[in-house]
C-alpha cells in the first residue's frame, strides 16, 4: 500500500517525495560463518483448494541475516513462504515474491488480502467490519496453485530489524534496501533450492519502486552487486505503481491529467455522473477528453478565453461530479484533496484517499493522515488483529516482539531516497525496470490500477509506463473496481487472481 498527491500524505505508505539514489552504493558483503546465529525458522503443513484445486503445502516463517558494514550481520529479515508439497511438487514451479509498500511496510496487506492461503474476512469495502474479534477464512483466490508464494518484510517492519551494532542508514534507503531485498531472493533460492525455477515480482506502492530496483540489480553486474550473479525474472507485477517520483507532490498540469480518469471512474461510482454510467467507461470518456479538449486548455493558461474556460469547466464537472464553482476556483485543476473533500459535501461525507468506496462524516474529522483516512482507518484494524491470531494459532510463530505493520517515524521519516534523509528529489525508476527489461528479452510486466484509487491513479500508471522505454509488446495493463489495494473485495480479488494466474502460466 501507499503512495499520495496530497503531501500530508507523504509520511503515511507514500512515495510522494522519492528521490534519486546513488548507483555506486556498495555493495554488501557477504556475512561471516562466525558472525553468525542459526536462523529462527517456523515451519507448518497445510491444505487448501486454489483456483480449484486442492493441494498441501508448508509454510515456513523464515530468518535471513543480511550484511551491514563489511561482513557483519546488519539486519535480520523475515519471510514467509507457502511451498507445494507432495506429487506435483517440481523445481519448474514458478516462486512469486512479495513485498508491499512505505517505505516502512510489512507485507501483511498482500499476505492476508490476497496472496496467503487465508485472507481477512473482509469483503465489503463500503462498511466493513472495524471492531474486534476478527477472522481469517480460506482463500480459494490466492494464486498458490500457480506458484510456490514468499512475501518478505524489510527491515524495520514486522519482525526484521537492524542488528545492535549495524546502523539503519545502511538499510532505510531506495538502493540500501533493494541490495538487502536481493541478498534476501538469492538466499531464499539457494536455501530452497530453486535458483532454476521460474521467478516473480509482484509488488505494492513504494514495493513498485522497490521492484523497479531489484529487477535491475537481480542479474549483478561489477556497477551493480559486484557479482554477476546471472538471475534474471520472468515477469513483474506491480500494483499501484509509484515509480515515477517528478511532480508527486502535485500541483502542476500533469498531475491533473493523470488524475483526471480516476476521478470519473469514482463520480460515477458515487452516483454523481451520468445515469448508466461505468467506472470504465467514464474514465475513457476523460480519456477522451484529455486528448481532444483538456490538454490544449490546460496548455493555455491564463490566454484560454473565458467562454472556453466555462465550457471546459462544464465538462470537467460533468466528468467528475463537482460543483461548477468547484471547478472554476481550481483553476480547472483538481487536485485529489479538494475532490476527496468536494465530491459528497452536500451528504457531510469525505472520502477515501487510498479507496474511495470507502466514506466517513465530515464532522469530527481528526487531521492524521493514515489514521483518519476513511480507507486506511476503516481497513486496518483488521488486517492487524487477523494476522496476529493467525501467525501465533496457524504459523506456529513463537517471537516475543510485535509485529510492526507500518513503520511511519522509525523508517519512513528516515528513508534516504538518495540526498539524505527525507530530502526530496525526482527520479523515474520504471527507467530501471527498462532497463532490466531491455536486457531479458522474455521478461514480462503486468500493471494493475485501482479505478478509486486516489493516491496512485491510474492515469499515472498508464503515462509513467508508456514514457519510459518499457517494452509494451511485453507489457499489459489490466484495471479493477477497487482503490489502492485491489484485492478488497469479492469481484475485485477475483478478476486480480484471474489475471495473476494468467500472467504465471509458462510462455515457451
Amino acid at each position: 500500500m501507499t503512495i499520495d498527491r496530497v503531501a500530508a500524505l507523504a509520511l503515511a505508505l507514500m512515495a510522494t517525495a522519492l528521490p534519486a539514489i546513488a548507483q555506486t552504493a556498495p555493495p554488501p558483503a557477504p556475512v561471516t560463518a562466525a558472525a553468525s546465529t542459526p536462523p529462527r525458522i517456523f515451519v507448518s503443513e497445510g491444505k487448501g483448494t486454489f483456483g480449484g484445486m486442492p493441494l498441501t503445502y508448508r509454510a515456513s516463517v523464515e530468518e535471513f541475516v543480511v550484511a551491514g558494514a563489511g561482513a557483519a550481520p546488519g539486519a535480520s529479515i523475515f519471510a514467509t513462504s507457502y511451498v507445494r508439497t507432495g506429487k506435483s511438487a517440481s523445481v519448474d514451479r514458478p516462486v512469486l515474491f512479495a513485498f508491499n509498500g512505505g517505505p516502512g511496510s510489512s507485507s501483511i496487506w498482500l499476505h492476508m488480502g490476497y496472496l496467503g492461503p487465508r485472507r481477512v474476512d473482509m469483503d465489503d469495502p463500503a462498511a466493513p467490519q472495524t471492531t474486534a474479534p476478527f477472522h481469517t477464512v480460506a482463500n480459494p483466490d490466492s494464486p498458490l496453485d500457480a506458484a510456490d508464494i514468499v512475501l518478505i518484510d524489510p527491515p524495520g517492519t514486522g519482525w526484521s530489524n537492524v542488528l545492535p551494532g549495524a546502523k539503519v542508514e545502511q538499510f532505510y534507503g531506495v538502493q540500501q534496501d533493494a541490495l538487502a531485498t536481493v541478498q534476501v531472493i538469492q538466499d531464499w533460492l539457494r536455501r530452497h533450492g530453486r535458483i532454476n525455477s521460474p521467478k516473480y515480482l509482484i509488488s505494492e506502492s513504494y514495493g513498485t519502486v522497490r521492484a523497479a530496483a531489484v529487477a535491475k540489480l537481480l542479474a549483478g553486474g561489477p556497477t551493480q552487486t559486484g557479482d554477476m550473479t546471472g538471475i534474471t525474472l520472468d515477469g513483474v507485477i506491480l500494483l499501484g505503481q509509484a515509480m515515477n517520483l517528478y511532480g508527486m507532490g502535485g500541483g502542476d498540469d500533469r498531475t491533473a491529467v493523470e488524475l483526471l480518469p480516476t476521478l470519473a471512474a469514482i463520480a460515477c461510482y458515487h452516483g454523481k455522473a451520468p445515469a448508466g454510467c461505468t467506472p470504465e467507461g467514464q474514465a475513457e470518456a476523460a480519456r477522451r477528453f484529455i486528448r481532444d479538449t483538456y490538454l490544449r486548455a490546460l496548455d493555455a493558461g491564463g490566454a484560454l478565453p473565458i467562454e472556453e474556460r466555462k465550457a471546459v469547466a462544464g465538462e470537467l464537472s460533468r466528468l467528475t461530479g463537482l460543483p461548477l464553482a468547484t471547478v472554476l476556483d481550481a483553476d480547472l485543476r483538481i487536485s485529489a484533496a479538494t475532490f476527496s473533500r468536494a465530491l459528497l459535501e452536500s451528504d457531510a461525507r469525505r472520502l477515501g484517499a487510498y479507496d474511495a468506496r470507502f466514506t466517513l462524516p465530515t464532522a469530527g474529522a481528526g487531521n492524521d493522515p493514515v489514521a483518519d483516512d476513511p480507507a486506511m482507518g476503516q481497513y486496518v484494524p483488521g488486517f492487524v488483529a487477523a494476522w496476529d491470531g493467525y501467525a501465533r494459532d496457524t504459523l506456529g510463530v513463537r517471537i516475543d516482539a510485535p509485529y510492526q505493520a507500518i513503520a511511519f517515524r522509525a523508517v519512513n521519516g528516515r528513508w534516504d531516497y538518495g540526498f539524505g534523509p527525507g530530502v526530496p528529489a525526482g527520479r523515474n525508476f520504471a527507467l530501471d525496470l527498462a532497463a532490466a527489461m531491455t536486457r531479458n528479452p522474455n521478461m514480462r510486466l503486468m500493471v494493475g490500477a485501482g479505478y478509486y484509487d486516489l493516491v496512485t491513479p491510474l492515469g499515472s500508471a498508464e503515462y509513467t509506463v508508456t514514457h519510459a522505454g518499457i517494452p509494451l509488446a511485453r507489457t499489459g495493463f489490466r484495471y479493477y473496481r477497487s482503490g489502492h489495494m485491489p484485492y478488497l473485495g469479492t469481484a475485485a480479488r477475483a478478476a486480480l487472481t484471474h489475471d495473476v494466474r494468467a500472467f504465471l502460466r509458462p510462455r515457451r
